[in-house]
């Protein structure tokens, strides 16, 4: 792997020299080191313009192994370039989750032409997993892994590796099955290496298996392989029959996708499959607006409050200033606790039965932060604001109205904030719709009203 920030310029006018001198057998040379994923990377920058040219120059398995790691949209674009005959050879070394990755981006008119051109048990296999729930393990596994019977040898074993594993994903992770496909039991080439030629299969395998159905979540599934640290999850159907599995690549790329729609929702914006750069301004604007929108509309709670206490604002103008800090101070203390609990809950740390100690936690630590921010804040108004700045009107009674009221908002901040996200996932919205920008809208308004309560009564406005 090469340093992108150092190298990629370097490559780019190497190739570009390489292709103006027409030395493709030079060009050739400098791509076979690298690794699939680079060549990739260098193709994307390379532009629409040269990459025909230079995906045409790789080796046959090298070209679809960088094929898998192009976008979406230079895969189409290559594959409206491909003839008949190219694109038969690329589908014949693909692995099958690959390709149904493939066919579920592609427009409807290429993935026609794919599985025009794909053998009938490509196509049928594309189609048996096409009909599983989009979120679903089985959606992403793949039906090409090693089985063995429990009555072979580890001689037999090997001699069946050595006639079908070059067909396969991966060889590492081996499972047991009977005449039915039900699981028995698995274990790895390690296994069988420094087992005797004639032990076996029964006697070296470990019957307890970890697996995942099906329908099972493929978050849940990438996360057990994370736990776990497996390199495959066997994936059974309802009759616990072994249909597939799910590769410890294919969970990377499912944490990544999550991960990043996590990180879009607390943001408040709808999630979004593409590159930020390949995301036209279009398609940004429609997923960010309606979340802004009612964001705007619900902040007009906030206004109402501020219109109903204009009387109590005009008798002390000088509570105005305290506003914002108040507004921030509540908002980043209940985005703080939701940050937290939505991890925990991504990682199944905690659930909807653990809500009490959850609250009970962060209330115990909204005390603690709560007493020591309203403390350096009463300090601050008595020294800054009133001594340096000369503020007559920052009153003792003034900073007390303040720092009771930061207490009280850091307190309600935190509950609200660990308590909303794992109120989402019992009615089954995710979690992450519970962040910063949803907590802070509820905050502001409820920070005010804390805020003119004690003012009213303190301070008898």
């Amino acid at each position: 792997m090469f340093d992108y920030e150092s190298k990629m310029d370097q490559y780019l006018e190497k190739i570009e020299e390489l292709v103006r001198s027409k030395r493709y057998a030079e060009l050739r040379d400098l791509f076979l080191p690298m690794e699939p994923a680079d060549i990739a990377l260098l193709l994307e920058e390379a532009g629409a313009e040269q990459m025909p040219l230079l995906y045409r120059l790789l080796p046959k398995e090298l070209a679809v192994e960088v094929f898998v790691e192009l976008e979406a949209d230079s895969q189409e674009m290559l594959i409206n370039g491909f003839s008949n005959t190219e694109l038969q050879e690329v589908l014949d070394e693909l692995y099958l989750d690959d390709a149904v990755d493939i066919v579920e981006e592609m427009p409807a008119s290429v993935v026609i032409r794919i599985l025009d051109k794909a053998t009938p048990e490509l196509r049928k296999s594309i189609n048996e997993i096409l009909k599983y729930p989009e979120d679903s393990a089985g959606s992403i596994m793949t039906v090409e892994y090693l089985s063995l019977k429990k009555d072979m040898t580890v001689s037999d074993a090997f001699k069946r590796i050595r006639r079908i594993g070059g067909e396969l994903e991966t060889i590492n992770i081996l499972y047991v099955t009977d005449p039915t496909r039900h699981l028995l039991g698995v274990l790895s080439v390690r296994d069988l290496l420094l087992a005797e030629e004639d032990d076996l299969i029964e006697d070296i395998m470990d019957p307890n298996v970890i697996w995942a159905r099906t329908l099972d979540d493929k978050e849940d599934v990438a996360q057990a392989l994370s736990k776990y640290d497996f390199l495959a999850m066997p994936i059974v159907d309802m009759e616990q029959r072994l249909v597939g599995i799910v590769t410890v690549d294919d969970a990377m790329d499912v944490i990544e996708e999550e991960t990043t729609e996590d990180f879009e929702k607390m943001a408040a914006m709808l999630p979004s499959d593409k590159p930020y750069l390949r995301t036209g301004a279009w398609e940004t604007w429609r997923a960010r607006l309606p979340w802004l929108m009612i964001l705007m509309l619900s902040a007009t709670f906030t206004g109402m409050i501020l219109n109903h206490y204009e009387n109590a604002l005009a008798g002390c103008l000088v509570l105005n200033a305290y506003i914002p800090m108040l507004s921030g101070t509540g908002g980043n203390s209940g985005t703080q606790a939701s940050t937290a609990v939505i991890r925990a809950l991504s990682l199944d740390e905690v659930d909807f039965s653990d809500t009490l100690k959850v609250i009970w936690k962060e209330l115990r630590v909204s005390l603690l932060c709560g007493v020591c921010l309203a403390a350096a804040n009463f300090l601050k108004m008595q020294l800054v604001d009133r001594v340096l700045l000369g503020n007559e009107a920052v009153t003792p009674i003034v900073c007390l109205v303040v720092c009771l009221t930061i207490l009280f908002v850091v307190v309600f901040a935190k509950c609200v904030g660990c308590s909303l996200p794992l109120l989402a996932e019992k009615i089954g919205l995710d979690p992450a719709v519970m962040a910063s920008p949803f907590i802070s809208t509820i905050v502001d308004a409820t920070s005010l009203l804390i805020y003119f309560t004690f003012a009213s009564r303190l301070l008898h406005l």
